[in-house]
Formats: structure tokens, C-alpha cells, sequence
């Protein structure tokens, strides 16, 4: 389900992205491909992580991206769900946290 709030990811933005900085591009390239290779945690783990993380940030490509990832690297529905449960709890857990600071202030 695509949004028009979002510009669409194709081809073309991807290219004008390289045309602009292409030596950063790489490098960030490069190390994403570092990040989500097997190692000490499957792969698999890694993209219910992004999964999880993508919710906290927001992003809806990543979102898209990551979920498509983690399916491919055989992550149920289930899990990913239960992943973004995570990430709501923990962005909501901070929430409750930093209400210190507006208690501190309130004296």
C-alpha cells in the first residue's frame, strides 16, 4: 500500500542519491552489507532487529525493506509482529522514562 505523503523509492532517486555523493554511498553501502552479514547473530536476527528498529525511527522504506528481508531470511508474520510489539514497548518505555525530566522541572 503505497502513501503519496512519501516520495516513491525508484530507480531514478536512487541514481540521483549516487550522482550526488557517490563515495559516501558506497561506503554506507558497504557498511549495511557489513551489518546484516552472518555472524555472531543469523541474519534472520538481525532483520527482525531492523524490523524493530525501523518502527522506532519511522521510517516506512525501511519498514517495507527490512520486513521483506526478514521474510526472505524465514521469519514468520508472527515474529516479525512480535518484534514491532518490542519496538512499541521500548519507544513507549522512553516516553515513561523521560517523564523524569518534566517531574525534575516541576520541582
Amino acid at each position: 500500500m503505497e502513501n503519496n505523503l512519501y516520495p516513491k523509492a525508484t530507480k531514478e532517486m536512487a541514481d540521483k542519491r549516487a550522482a550526488l555523493a557517490p563515495e559516501t554511498l558506497e561506503a554506507w553501502s558497504n557498511f549495511s552489507k557489513a551489518a546484516f552479514k552472518e555472524g555472531e547473530l543469523p541474519e534472520k536476527t538481525k532483520q527482525l532487529i531492523a524490523v524493530a528498529v525501523a518502527h522506532v525511527t519511522q521510517c516506512p522504506w525501511c519498514i517495507r525493506s527490512h520486513t521483506r528481508q526478514a521474510m526472505r531470511k524465514g521469519a514468520s508474520k508472527a515474529e516479525i509482529m512480535e518484534a514491532i510489539w518490542v519496538a512499541a514497548e521500548m519507544r513507549s518505555g522512553a516516553a515513561m522514562a523521560h517523564s523524569a525530566i518534566a517531574l525534575d522541572e516541576m520541582g
